[in-house]
């Protein structure tokens, strides 16, 4: 599991470029303790609320066939379950770089802002691709794709099956592990800013889902929401390869302003519409239940907020787009008759020497 870049210098042991170097290999003992406190009787209590799924409730399905199903809820132990995963995602982001996103590089000789830019995108697109198909064979295995009234029906959702709920954890793991990458990667100062807002955005959206159990609404949501960034990144490294090539933001534009509508139009009919007329309503922490007028207005608000927020990036960001584009045009046509004028110039030259030649000082000089 130990990933070690290849280096000419050796720094001090525990300095910061020893960290950032072999920070792959020190988080991969760390999880390796973990792994190996399940051998033993004396520690396997104490490691599997880190690996293993907690909170597990098994119900008895009446019928002919009697069957155990397995559902979980959330609890405090989850933040063990989380931190596990988190070291695991770091693992992972390593991994990839190493292997996949540095070999690119070596060969592509990008410029810093590109390499930058083309590792985001890289990781991004690896963790969005996965999340997506994750995400979606849970939709379609629950059904709430083709029955969407059981988004807000049967509210407070406080069990989950078993692939839900390691979704979710795997998810506030992976943004978790996103904040000390930072870190790792040696981001730029002027980059922090934006990397640790749209972080926060996530994990706010993740764990408030997750602990208000609207867990479906939250991952139907999230689906949705990868498949547009995962567009998006994809587009970017396509672009990298080849300039010329910028379809994809074309594509990406439209289905980025369709999802933000689809995104308020779930979340009006889930929260505003569905758990205002549901009949369980009230404030319960025993028992999950969050169905009260404030906490939906609070849910609505920060939605409706996140989404006004992204429209605003997104416009700035066509703008910039449209006005390099713009920048671009002009500058082609600038020198195009240049060109041209250089070309009559060297012609006008020419003739000018060739007329000397014929010039009446030139004949005088023959004469004389």
């Amino acid at each position: 599991m130990g990933i070690r870049k290849k280096t000419t210098k050796n720094p001090p042991v525990l300095s910061h470029e020893f960290v950032i170097q072999n920070h792959a290999d020190i988080v991969s003992c760390v999880a390796m303790v973990f792994l190996l406190g399940l051998m033993f009787e004396v520690t396997s209590k104490f490691a599997v609320l880190f690996i293993t799924v907690q909170y597990n409730v098994t119900i008895s399905t009446n019928g002919p066939d009697e069957t155990d199903v397995n559902h979980f809820h959330h609890g405090i132990k989850d933040l063990a379950t989380v931190f596990f995963y988190m070291l695991v995602a770091i693992i992972m982001h390593a991994i990839i770089q190493e292997y996949v996103l540095d070999k690119m590089n070596r060969k592509k000789h990008f410029s810093k802002t590109k390499h930058s830019k083309f590792n985001e995108s890289g990781q991004l697109s690896a963790f969005y691709l996965f999340s997506f198909g994750w995400g979606t064979s849970i939709l379609l295995s629950e059904k709430f794709l083709s029955n969407p009234v059981t988004l807000w029906e049967g509210y407070p959702h406080t069990l989950m099956p078993f692939q839900m709920k390691f979704y979710f954890i795997c998810q506030l793991g992976y943004w978790l592990h996103a904040l000390p990458e930072l870190y790792f990667q040696k981001t730029k100062k002027e980059d922090i800013p934006r990397q640790l807002v749209y972080i926060a955005l996530y994990l706010v959206h993740i764990a408030g889902a997750y602990i208000l159990n609207l867990n479906r609404l939250g991952l139907v949501l999230l689906v949705l929401h990868y498949f547009i960034e995962l567009l998006f990144h994809v587009s970017r490294l396509i672009y990298f390869s080849n300039e010329n090539r910028q379809t994809g933001f074309t594509i990406w534009a439209v289905l980025f302003v369709l999802g933000r509508l689809l995104t308020l139009s779930l979340s009006v009919l889930t929260v505003g519409f569905g758990l205002a007329t549901a009949e369980n309503q009230g404030f319960d922490w025993s028992a999950g239940n969050f169905n009260v007028l404030f906490v939906r207005i609070t849910v609505l608000a920060a939605i409706c907020l996140t989404q006004a927020f992204m429209m605003w990036k997104f416009i700035n960001f066509q703008l910039r787009r449209w006005r390099e584009h713009a920048q671009a045009q002009t500058l082609k046509k600038k020198q195009v008759p240049s060109k041209s004028k250089s070309k009559k110039d060297k012609a006008n030259g020419v003739n000018g020497v060739s007329h000397g030649a014929d010039s009446p000082r030139a004949r005088k000089e023959k004469s004389s």
